[in-house]
């Protein structure tokens, strides 16, 4: 009896195609702080109310916790978050601070509202 999915059935597409909140189109200037590799800058891709992925020049370690400062137009935003995956150069990273979430929240809606302007 095999148990293992295969590849390309529905069942994985509908998982992998599973995100918790929508992303949306997010390019801007990042700062993150590292304990272990120092400063590193690049530019955000795309956000999401759980965490944001961005491009990094420089390799930063999966796991870490890290602080983010993420360049808006109104404000800058500061944020931890927990490095949970890498691609080449580009990382994932989950927002670990509950108490900026309504931050958070209001950025989302303001990008889903000018998506839907466009």
């Amino acid at each position: 009896m095999e148990t293992q999915e295969k590849p390309g059935t529905q069942t994985s597409i509908a998982h992998a195609d599973a995100r918790q909140h929508p992303r949306f189109k997010l390019e801007t200037g990042i700062r993150v702080y590292s304990r272990s590799a120092g400063l590193l800058t690049g530019h955000t891709v795309d956000i999401s109310e759980s965490g944001i992925s961005a491009l990094l020049k420089l390799d930063l370690p999966v796991g870490e916790v890290v602080e983010l400062v993420v360049e808006l137009p109104d404000d800058p935003i500061e944020i931890r978050a927990l490095v949970r995956h890498k691609t080449a150069f580009r990382y994932g990273f989950q927002f670990v601070e509950p108490e900026l979430q309504s931050v958070i929240s209001t950025i989302c809606s303001r990008l889903a509202a000018q998506k839907r302007r466009e």
